[in-house]
């Protein structure tokens, strides 16, 4: 279709700013971004959408429209829902490159647009599945109506001959067309995948698994809510899903590749919808955890689980057991790009892919992970996970079984740290390449609300020991933690105060009077493991102000932060404080 097309159509709300003389330009497809740099997305002759949170000032239009121009795209549609007028600088690199360039109205939503030009391009390009774009609406919905992602993968298989997945980022099918693709296929074409977007190679990314080729498409959000103002491609890496089509898509004619990158769109709005339906489960996870960790009556956290259960697990007529799973991502801050600094939110990221581990791997669909409830705070991810009571209780007390090993127990089957990331490792690992790391900690199971805080801070801390081992992939269960994060809960009252009060208040005194912040920098510094490096990059300091800093905390405290005796009874009094 030809960009004049869309100027006449009203509905669109687009106003030309500038010559109406390359009008006559085709539009393959739509690409929204925010991105300074979205070279890596595009293909050419892309109707691009923004929203403009990448812009500025002034110079920042040169050299993105020059990007725009480079890559071939058919126009640029800028929305006046953040910044009011379009900006004139925008207009005059514009003119420069020759890129039309038009105004969305505020009314108008990306996602009409989006749609329009994905119907209007099918139905021109691919005849009978024009029937595809036509299901757009119907996706939107769950249930036997809507037919989800599989609607798309059977016409593709039925009427272009393609058989084609849609992928988690650890190679989870979550939809197919016919015979499901073996899980270890799946992984694989998931870490090649990773590998290929870490790289900034261009989509699509030919692979080859089990002497099969295949072309792979990610899948990305296309709403207007949902675009993030991301400049760093690591904040969605490890949860954007994918298409894996069998086939090679190198020689094939842009008619083609138009029709999977408008796939890949409709099949966005699957994705939209199961971000949605966890929205409740996420709440209900944030609100339990808020309880946890601000110390509430065990009668209050017992209300909100109630409330939980019958959401995590429907038609459960028995409390379940329940376990705690932690999970961090860290970022080197020199692998960030240029102007990002290490300034990556690491919570979001762990939260969407704890999400996804959680999931028993040979479970398909988008909800499958009904069952998993996840919030996040400050850089990590906490998981509370429901777990059926299989037998009485007594016979894990009774030492009859293993409760975090693979055969059934008081709680069924626990959640085991090894277990867990032995199927993702690989994708997962690619995903990280060589400047990311993920830690996992897991707690044993507890039945009852007294026991989430200690089983809260059991998993941090199997966390850091995993954090403490070689490796992109990390993970430590309850069973290979001390005993003393056990203990720690059932201290009296009256120890807790004066061992803390002997540590941390002459640290806190001086926070006081100084605006020092010791006591953060030594959360930090502890939570670093002691490395110099990465506590500084972490409090964004330079390492001599870290060392000024703790040596203030050494001189008032009269302890030395290099001996392990030290560093272990300032660990114990901030977590007993």
């Amino acid at each position: 279709m030809r960009l004049r097309a869309l100027l006449e159509t009203d509905a669109l709300g687009l106003r030309l700013l500038g010559d109406d003389d390359e009008l006559d330009r085709s539009v393959r497809g739509v690409m929204t971004t925010d991105l300074r740099d979205p070279s890596r997305y595009l293909t050419g002759g892309e109707l691009v959408l923004t929203g403009l949170a990448w812009h500025r000032d002034a110079k920042d239009s040169e050299p993105f429209v020059r990007i725009l121009a480079g890559a071939g795209v058919a126009g640029l549609a800028a929305g006046e829902a953040e910044l009011g007028d379009i900006p004139a600088d925008l207009v005059e690199a514009c003119h420069r490159h020759r890129l039309p360039l038009f105004a969305v109205n505020e009314t108008v939503a990306f996602a009409t647009i989006t749609e329009h030009v994905v119907r209007q391009v099918s139905g021109e390009r691919a005849g009978d599945l024009a029937a595809v774009v036509d299901r757009h609406r119907r996706l939107m919905t769950s249930g036997p109506a809507g037919g989800g992602p599989e609607v798309v993968l059977d016409l593709l298989g039925s009427d272009l001959d393609l058989r084609a997945w849609v992928l988690s980022p650890t190679g989870r099918q979550i939809a197919g067309a016919g015979t499901p693709l073996p899980g270890p296929v799946g992984a694989e074409l998931a870490g090649l995948h990773l590998a290929a977007v870490r790289s900034g190679r261009r989509a699509p990314y030919r692979a080859a698994a089990g002497g099969v080729t295949y072309s792979l498409f990610p899948i990305r959000n296309n709403s207007r809510s949902a675009v993030p103002a991301s400049r760093d491609v690591r904040e969605s890496v490890l949860s954007d899903w994918l298409l894996a089509v069998e086939a090679d898509a190198s020689d094939w004619p842009a008619a083609r590749l138009d029709l999977l990158q408008g796939v890949t769109q409709l099949i966005a709005v699957e994705r939209d919808r199961r971000d949605a339906a966890r929205t409740v489960r996420r709440r209900l996870a944030q609100e339990v955890l808020e309880l946890v960790q601000a110390g509430s009556p065990p009668t209050e956290i017992a209300a909100r689980l109630r409330v939980a259960a019958p959401v995590l697990l429907p038609g459960l007529g028995t409390a379940p057991h329940w376990q705690v799973v932690v999970a961090r991502v860290d970022w080197d801050a020199q692998g960030a790009s240029a102007g990002t600094g290490s300034g990556i939110a690491g919570g979001p990221v762990a939260q969407a892919l704890l999400e996804e581990i959680l999931v028993d791997p040979a479970v398909t669909g988008p909800d499958s992970a009904d069952r998993i409830a996840v919030a996040h705070s400050g850089d990590e991810a906490v998981a509370l996970v429901p777990l059926p009571a299989a037998v009485p209780p007594s016979a894990d007390a009774a030492g009859d079984t293993d409760p975090d090993g693979p055969g059934p127990s008081a709680e069924g089957p626990a959640l085991h740290a090894d277990v867990l990331l032995a199927a993702v490792h690989a994708p997962l690992s690619a995903g990280l390449a060589d400047d990311g790391r993920l830690t996992l900690g897991v707690s044993a199971s507890v039945h009852s609300p007294e026991g989430l805080r200690g089983a809260l801070e059991e998993a941090r801390h199997a966390r850091r020991v995993a954090a403490a081992r070689p490796g992109r992939v990390c993970a430590a269960g309850h069973h290979e933690l001390a005993s003393h994060v056990l203990l720690l809960p059932f201290v009296p009252d009256d120890v807790r105060r004066a061992f803390t009060a002997r540590l941390l208040d002459p640290l806190r005194d001086y926070d006081r009077r100084h605006r020092a912040e010791l006591i953060p920098t030594l959360e930090s510094f502890l939570d670093c493991d002691g490395s110099w490096t990465r506590c500084a990059a972490r409090l964004h300091l330079h390492v001599n102000t870290l060392r000024y800093r703790v040596g203030r905390i050494e001189q008032l405290t009269g302890r030395d932060l290099s001996r392990l005796e030290d560093k272990l009874d300032f660990f114990l009094a901030l977590r007993m404080s």
